[in-house]
């Protein structure tokens, strides 16, 4: 089978096409054939070794595991012995962890991993970029945040995979939304249901007077702020989110419980798969219900991973890149 294998950090070239042998399940493990994957910040991360802290997840000298991707779709084409969840021809999705291996046309995990049914209706790109972005924001803002009804929410980052699903969940509880955004996805993330939007390149959202100020929760989904400057536009008792660790937020977290505006960074894909699996089933409801629409920047073939990296590294993404190793109607 074919993956994208990677065996030292650096640009979006070091990742090519290889070849391996196909995996067999063993007990209680199963074979997806991989129609969809997403390529995220995390692979970004993960194949250049940057910033500092992507090192103590994927390798500290060069990469770990040579193959990356966690988010993935597809069909079951094998079953290892005592596997009761899945048979062969299942429609699947679900995430690997730390463990990759989704950049590839097949790969193999636990039947009670991170994994569960596809419902129909939703496609193989929907179901990755649902993973890519909604499972981070869902438990920011239903865990970190404690969002409800009412609640005034800024999200920093509006138009990227996890600020696109945060704006949606965060209105789907109820809240009203800011978001962030550059002009070019301002008529996007109006539609995921913001009450309004902040073009960062012309206003500064971290002001005392910007619209929609004081705000329970600011939601920083591509960490290019910090809770010093969301101090300002905070409620007495609001929360600053961030997806990503620094020193100073590890310490704030500390610091800022000793006052009432808190901090509060999380690290949603370390979370065990019985806490993932429900998630994810929600997730895929409100997808078959059309209550969340997961939002696809572009889909590339597997031979094209490299540019899908370059696309993530720009930055300026809408939704999720997808790398397709086997198109969907391709046959196993």
């Amino acid at each position: 089978m074919r993956i994208a294998a990677y065996h030292r950090y650096g640009a979006p070239e070091v990742v090519g096409v290889e070849e391996r042998e196909r995996p067999e399940p063993g007990p209680g493990e199963i074979r997806v054939r991989v129609h969809a994957a997403s390529v995220g910040a995390a692979d970004a991360a993960g194949r250049s070794g940057s910033p500092w802290f992507a090192r103590l997840a994927f390798g500290l000298r060069r990469p770990r595991n040579a193959v990356l991707g966690s988010d993935f779709a597809g069909v079951v084409d094998a079953v290892g012995g005592g596997v009761t969840r899945f048979a062969v021809g299942d429609r699947v999705f679900g995430a690997t962890g730390a463990d990759g291996g989704a950049h590839a046309d097949a790969v193999v995990v636990r039947e009670d991993g991170a994994v569960v049914p596809l419902p129909d209706g939703v496609s193989v790109e929907a179901a990755v970029a649902i993973c890519d972005g909604a499972m981070t924001a869902l438990p920011f803002l239903r865990d970190g945040g404690r969002v409800r009804r009412g609640s005034r929410v800024l999200v920093n980052g509006a138009s990227g995979a996890v600020g696109a699903a945060a704006v949606q969940l965060a209105v789907h509880f109820g809240a009203e939304v800011t978001a962030v955004c550059g002009p070019s996805h301002a008529e996007l993330v109006t539609g995921l249901g913001a009450a309004r939007v902040v073009d960062y390149t012309h206003e500064d959202a971290m002001r005392r007077d910007a619209p929609g100020a004081p705000f329970d929760i600011v939601f920083d989904a591509v960490g290019k702020s910090t809770f010093r400057r969301a101090r300002a536009v905070l409620a007495p008792d609001g929360r600053y989110l961030t997806t990503v660790p620094s020193w100073a937020i590890m310490a704030q977290q500390v610091t800022s419980r000793l006052g009432h505006r808190r901090a509060v960074v999380m690290f949603t894909g370390l979370r065990s798969a019985e806490a993932k699996r429900p998630d994810l089933e929600q997730l895929a409801a409100f997808a078959a219900a059309g209550t969340f629409t997961p939002v696809i920047e572009r889909v590339f073939p597997l031979d094209a991973v490299a540019d899908a990296h370059r696309l993530v590294d720009t930055g300026h993404k809408a939704g999720t890149v997808v790398v397709t190793p086997v198109p969907e109607h391709q046959e196993a």
